[in-house]
């Protein structure tokens, strides 16, 4: 404690700088929170994250409503929104607008700097300095602080920006300054989980999420299998570039991770033949591949499948206290007449490719496998690029945060039939709700300290995590990956889902789950993601009579056919929570030539009876606490 005041005597040394910190904490405490944007299953669809990203998924174009109400028309406006959203593109094309000369950037300059004004309204002064780019700080704070009602103030301000355009730096002060308008309208991100997986491009997203200024990461079931995979994981991994086969972007990974797939590739060639069920499912991609890179990794995607087969039945075995012993594995198949018997029923295997398998040992890798294994493995775990990655997710990710009074996590709480909490058994020790989480959490961040040591209870648990009956990110009771492969009844194929997912449908379930984690305000709410809302068959994201919102609507291309929408975000401001639904991301040429609308439908959930304040928010008590050590540190200089 000593030490700490001794810290702080050194920033604030005098009277008077306390009592200025005291006033400045005080003024933030009393200003209206900032919004929040929470988002769900990007799944690698950069191009549609990043939409939503630059357009504050719709508010832009609300907040250029608000400021210029009738003296820009719509037209006008909707190209201002195009231009803040993607100022490089617009700037780089004439289509929007054809004559770029002096008064045009001089006009669009002015009417940013209005803009600016008005969103960084309820920002103080230093909170907006911060937020501004260090090589244009003095002017943005002349330009933005200028009352341009004023004769000499206006063209104080013109005289500015004229040099500006004349030194030829207009472009990029536009860019400039359209990044900081979007990032004083979302003031803080929440990614609810699954960054990984489905789409080509997660790399992308992780790069731009390292770049964004506020942000945290609840993981989702996608996210730890890669995570898991870092670690010393071999399932994780397998299972991950397995999908990634599966979906036609494991090329796209080896590009952006520097993966060696060559060991890969030739075993594969080597060994399998054509297989029609382990064909990529390209999507829109399918005429950028030739017949013979499909060919390819059909066989890859067959390699993978096994490999990865053998491992978790070897996992399995090892670990008989995560009582998984009854799922489908290798080791349960008849491989004299090719069937297995499910629920007591014979089922004949179709589209097998067992040409590695030794039937007496099913789940033992070949020695080619298990070269192929390890130099996938060291070549995931010294990518550069991964490292960095997962780095950041362990730094700003948790299995769940509590933040403004509302809980948010990425799948379930696992509970029984009768919708109590359902524990998880392991070594005599049950755990159920908050403290399962807590024991998850722990073992991930364990199995982060040793990724050397490849098949520790750890390790082997984020595997759990990944499809095990009581994993908070799976919530199914099992999962029938091999099955869907090789048995053409689709009786087989059924997962049950927790009964979580049906009860979150019962306000007093929420209200059940949200005093597990300490939230007794009727205010609280739960966000989740994980399992996609169809809305074409009636689903809606807000479940629980309003205390908890689904936002996974299906922003991967795969989903959108059952969904009929390309993704549910959620906003929260000073005055209540708003659903957003989005459409499906075209690409920016088509916004910039068709000059499309922007803005996005949204739905006010709730009007709260006060506007909300920083002094009610999660930084909000941190700032109040740091009041408070001010306040003592005022009285040792006064009794001084």
């Amino acid at each position: 404690m000593e030490q700490y005041k001794r810290i702080l005597l050194k920033e604030f040394d005098s009277k008077q700088k306390v009592i200025t910190e005291l006033i400045n904490l005080e003024a933030i405490l009393n200003l209206p929170k900032g919004t929040e944007l929470y988002l769900s299953d990007i799944h690698g669809e950069f191009e549609a994250f990043d939409y939503i990203l630059r357009t504050c998924a719709g508010n832009l174009n609300e907040k250029i409503n608000d400021c210029f109400g009738e003296e820009l028309g719509k037209a006008e406006k909707d190209k201002l929104t195009l231009l803040i959203a993607y100022p490089q593109e617009v700037l780089n094309d004439d289509s929007l607008y054809p004559l770029k000369d002096k008064n045009w950037y001089g006009r669009i300059i002015q009417n940013l700097f209005t803009l600016l004004a008005f969103v960084a309204a309820k920002y103080t002064r230093s909170k907006v300095r911060k937020a501004l780019p260090p090589q244009y700080t003095y002017i943005m704070e002349e330009l933005l602080y200028t009352d341009r009602n004023l004769p000499d103030n206006n063209i104080y301000f013109e005289t500015i920006q004229n040099y500006l355009i004349d030194l030829g730096e207009a472009n990029a002060f536009i860019l400039a300054l359209s990044k900081v308008i979007r990032q004083l309208i979302i003031d803080h991100l929440h990614i609810v989980g699954d960054i990984f997986d489905r789409g080509a491009a997660a790399d992308k997203v992780m790069n731009e999420l390292m770049a964004y200024h506020s942000v945290d990461i609840q993981w989702g079931n996608h996210d730890i299998i890669w995570m898991g995979a870092f670690f010393g994981s071999k399932e994780c991994l397998l299972t991950l570039l397995r999908i990634a086969a599966r979906y036609g972007y494991l090329y796209d990974i080896e590009r952006a991770y520097g993966l060696n797939l060559r060991p890969l590739v030739l075993f594969a060639e080597k060994t399998y033949s054509e297989n029609a069920k382990f064909k990529p499912n390209l999507g829109k991609r399918s005429d950028s591949y030739a017949p013979k890179e499909i060919l390819q990794l059909e066989k890859v995607h067959q390699a993978l499948a096994i490999i990865q087969f053998k491992l978790e039945s070897q996992l399995i075995q090892r670990r008989p206290e995560f009582d998984m012993a009854q799922n489908v594995t290798l080791d349960k198949i008849d491989y004299w007449e090719e069937s297995i018997l499910v629920g007591g029923k014979k089922h004949f295997l179709a589209n097998t490719c067992f040409q590695t398998i030794n039937p007496q040992k099913p789940e033992e890798l070949t020695d080619e496998e298990e070269e192929v294994v390890a130099t996938l493995l060291d070549s995931f775990q010294h990518s550069l690029q991964l490292k960095s990655h997962i780095s950041f997710l362990m730094k700003k990710g948790s299995m769940y945060k509590i933040y403004n009074n509302h809980l948010l996590f990425h799948g379930c709480i696992p509970l029984g039939e009768s919708g109590d909490f359902e524990p998880l058994q392991i070594n005599e020790i049950r755990y159920t709700g908050k403290e399962l989480l807590d024991f998850f959490e722990y073992h991930i961040r364990e199995s982060s300290k040793n990724p050397d040591i490849q098949d520790d209870f750890s390790t082997d648990l984020i595997w759990y995590c990944w499809n095990g009956k009581l994993s908070p990110l799976f919530g199914k009771d099992k999962m029938t990956t091999l099955e869907r492969y090789f048995i053409e009844d689709k009786e087989t194929h059924i997962e049950k889902e927790n009964p979580y997912f049906s009860y979150r449908n019962s306000a007093k379930i929420c209200k059940l789950i949200l005093e597990e984690f300490g939230l007794v305000s009727e205010d609280s709410r739960i966000v989740n993601g994980h399992t996609p809302v169809k809305t074409l068959k009636g689903e809606s994201p807000i479940r629980g009579e309003g205390m908890l919102f689904v936002i996974d609507g299906g922003l991967c291309e795969a989903y959108q056919k059952k969904t009929g929408t390309a993704g549910y975000s959620l906003l929260n401001n000073s005055y209540g929570f708003q659903i957003v639904t989005h459409q499906p991301f075209q690409n920016v040429q088509k916004m910039i030539e068709e000059a499309l609308d922007l803005s996005s439908l949204k739905r006010v959930i709730e009007h709260v009876r006060e506007r909300t304040l920083i002094k009610s928010t999660t930084i909000g008590q941190s700032l109040i606490e740091q009041q408070q050590e001010l306040s003592v540190l005022l009285h040792e200089f006064y009794d001084y």
